[in-house]
């Protein structure tokens, strides 16, 4: 069953749905969405009926919005618990307690940051919203002098922000300090299964122009990546499946992988893989399985088998977010066909109203990794070579 919510549903998985006659939850939002699309609907009731009865039923959504219905309506549930381990990140870190005995973190109220005290603090450290989305009101702070100017920014960034998200995606009432994690960052889709056991999708590298970076402009795959994290990410998934006890629940984690090589991490997001529909589409851009069909089927990719083409080349998520400085109502176009005469093989470009969000869409793309200037050129753009002022 899939549960579809805002801001977007690519056309991948509308065509997903359609023709693997996927059921989906009748809400106003799902049948303006599919409009012209042949859709097994069942209406919202039913479901919620049919998941009373069936404890087990596999529930995904592409979008964190709709946790305020599952909160709703599904409160009998494991469905509400299990978001509660992870969606606030303040009780996320107090679950992985076991497991990170040493690593600090600190609960700091929004409306009391003004007055926060921060000479306990351990330099440099992470100020995020406990509740977040997207990299939004993210920030790495090295030194006390920094914090003024901070927390300035993140104010303003979340007030911007508040009306593009409902409170259960985007909540800064409260505020976590944690430590900085060193290490490589990577984020991977993945679900437990019916027996618990992890199964693991494509693994992305989560490319930083520097260390202060905070932005989600690259993500990257290959077969040398995932051949060689995978194993690690398992014995780190196993561990989360004996605090939890995970079955049938899908995910999109991102974590850092240090010079010891152990998996830590960042953050783990619910019921869902990456947002605006782009890790699974990339999986099957990338490398032609579908991980909508994997987890509600229950179905184990073979990487052996998958992988065995895939020596010469990097897949790229690429966020096209608008980073130039310029105000939205003084663009007047974005040259999509130019960006993507700038790639050797893009695989697919989906555009996003700039006027809505702050990003003008995402690029997927096949490159040779003996010849990545692109992806070197595009990381560090500010896009104002594709951009047409009024």
């Amino acid at each position: 069953m899939i549960l579809l919510d805002g801001p977007y549903v690519s056309d991948f998985l509308k065509d997903t749905i359609e023709e693997f006659e996927i059921q989906v939850v009748e809400t106003e939002f799902a049948k303006n969405a599919l409009l012209n699309k042949k859709v097994k609907f069942i209406p919202e009731l039913e479901a919620i009926e049919q998941i009373r009865k069936k404890p087990d039923s596999k529930l995904y959504t592409n979008s964190e919005n709709s946790i305020s219905w599952v909160e709703q309506n599904l409160s009998f549930s494991h469905f509400p618990e299990n978001i509660r381990f992870f969606k606030n990140k303040i009780a996320f870190r107090e679950l992985l307690k076991p497991i990170f005995p040493d690593f600090f973190f600190q609960k700091v109220d929004f409306d009391k940051i003004d007055d926060f005290d921060i000479s306990n603090c351990q330099f440099p450290f992470i100020l995020k919203p406990a509740v977040g989305f997207f990299s939004i009101g993210v920030y790495r702070i090295d030194s006390a002098e920094e914090w003024t100017e901070t927390v300035k920014n993140i104010k303003a960034e979340i007030h911007q922000t508040r009306n593009d998200y409902p409170l259960e995606v985007v909540n800064a009432s409260e505020l976590i300090i944690e430590q900085v994690i060193e290490g490589n960052e990577y984020a991977f889709d993945c679900y437990f299964d019916a027996n618990g056991e992890p199964v693991v999708f494509g693994i992305l590298h989560h490319v930083f122009t520097s260390g202060k970076d905070v932005s989600d402009r690259i993500y990257s795959s290959s077969k040398e990546i995932i051949l060689s994290l995978k194993p690690k990410i398992e014995v780190f998934l196993n561990e989360i499946g004996k605090l939890t006890g995970l079955k049938n629940f899908p995910l999109h984690i991102e974590i850092r992988v240090g010079d010891d090589g152990i998996v830590r991490p960042i953050e783990i997001n619910p019921l869902r893989f990456g947002g605006w529909c782009t890790t699974a589409d990339l999986t099957w851009f990338a490398f032609g399985f579908n991980p909508y069909i994997y987890f509600l089927s229950g179905k184990k990719p073979n990487w052996d088998e998958i992988l065995k083409d895939k020596d010469n080349f990097i897949y790229s998520l690429i966020l096209l977010d608008n980073n130039s400085g310029i105000p939205a109502d003084e663009i007047d176009s974005f040259n999509y066909e130019k960006i993507l005469s700038d790639f050797q093989n893009p695989l697919h470009l989906r555009k996003v109203d700039y006027t809505k969000f702050p990003i003008f869409g995402f690029l997927f793309a096949e490159t040779n990794k003996n010849d990545v200037k692109e992806l070197q050129t595009i990381l560090h753009s500010d896009l104002k070579n594709y951009i047409n002022k009024k």
